[in-house]
This record gives structure tokens, C-alpha cells and sequence, in this order.
């Protein structure tokens, strides 16, 4: 196994009661957790893959599948749908390219949507790497996307 997953497992001690814990490192070290990965973690730690599987499927904060670099979610709750969500989604899908649930080719979006992010005054709400987005048009999606897609582009040149 490599050796960040190693030291990650030391960095906790080795404890099982650290799983959470280890899963989100492992995860902000990979953005996603690979599955041979959790594998050794299992053996490591003596915990059943089952159980380190049913966690990581169990919390939304956790991917299995490679996530881009940069996760867009959309609320799909009452609140946004009423203010026209849908309108604003149809609009992110077109500009990435991609549906709900799936990441841009060069692994540069993820979009996703929950069913709530508890920010309803703000609705529609798009969420762009825990910055919020409230009030979300049409119109403003293309300055949001377009911020994220520039910084990008600034850092390739430089």
C-alpha cells in the first residue's frame, strides 16, 4: 500500500474508533476512497470491510468514485425547486457538459445535488467547494462557473 494511506493510519494512532476520522483524510488526500484503500485500512485496523463500506456509503461527504476538483452542489429541496432550481441545474449540466451525479472529463466539476443544505432564505443555492451561492440564476451560473474555470486557467499559466 502507498505510504500516505500508511501514514495516515498513523497519524491516528491506528485506532479503529478513528475510522471517520482516517476516511476523511484518506479522502481529502485522494478526493474520493479508493477502494484498495479501504481494503487495507480493513486489514490494518481489523474492521470489517462491510462495516468501512456502510460508513462511507452511509455519509454523503464520502465518494467512492473519483470526485473533480471542484464539487458543485445544487439543493433540490422545496424551497429551491419553487424558486426554479431546475432552470439553474439545466444550466450548470449544459455548461459542464455532464448530468447530476458525474464529473466533467478533464476532472475539473463534480455536480451533485442533496435534497437540502438548510439555507432556504437563500434559495435557489449552489454550493461551489463550501462557498454558497444564494439567490442562483441562470445568468449568475455562468460568472460562478467561469470564476472556477479562470482560477484554473491562472494556474496553468503560471
Amino acid at each position: 500500500m502507498d505510504k500516505k494511506t500508511e501514514a495516515i493510519l498513523e497519524k491516528h494512532g491506528y485506532r479503529r474508533s478513528s475510522i471517520i476520522r482516517i476516511m476523511t483524510d484518506i479522502q481529502e488526500e485522494y478526493n474520493y476512497l479508493p477502494q484498495e484503500n479501504l481494503t487495507y485500512v480493513s486489514r490494518r485496523l481489523k474492521i470489517p470491510l462491510s462495516k468501512i463500506f456502510s460508513i462511507a456509503t452511509f455519509y454523503a461527504a464520502f465518494s467512492l468514485y473519483p470526485r473533480g476538483k471542484h464539487l458543485v452542489t445544487v439543493c433540490s429541496g422545496t424551497a429551491c425547486f419553487v424558486r426554479g432550481v431546475e432552470n439553474v441545474l439545466s444550466r450548470i449540466e449544459d455548461r459542464l457538459g455532464i448530468k447530476a451525479g458525474s464529473t466533467t472529463p478533464d476532472n475539473l466539476f463534480t455536480l451533485e445535488t442533496v435534497n437540502c443544505l438548510g439555507a432556504c432564505a437563500l434559495a435557489p443555492i449552489v454550493v461551489v467547494d463550501g462557498e454558497y451561492y444564494g439567490q442562483a440564476t441562470v445568468q449568475k451560473i455562468d460568472t460562478i462557473l467561469d470564476k472556477y474555470r479562470n482560477e484554473e486557467n491562472s494556474e496553468t499559466t503560471h
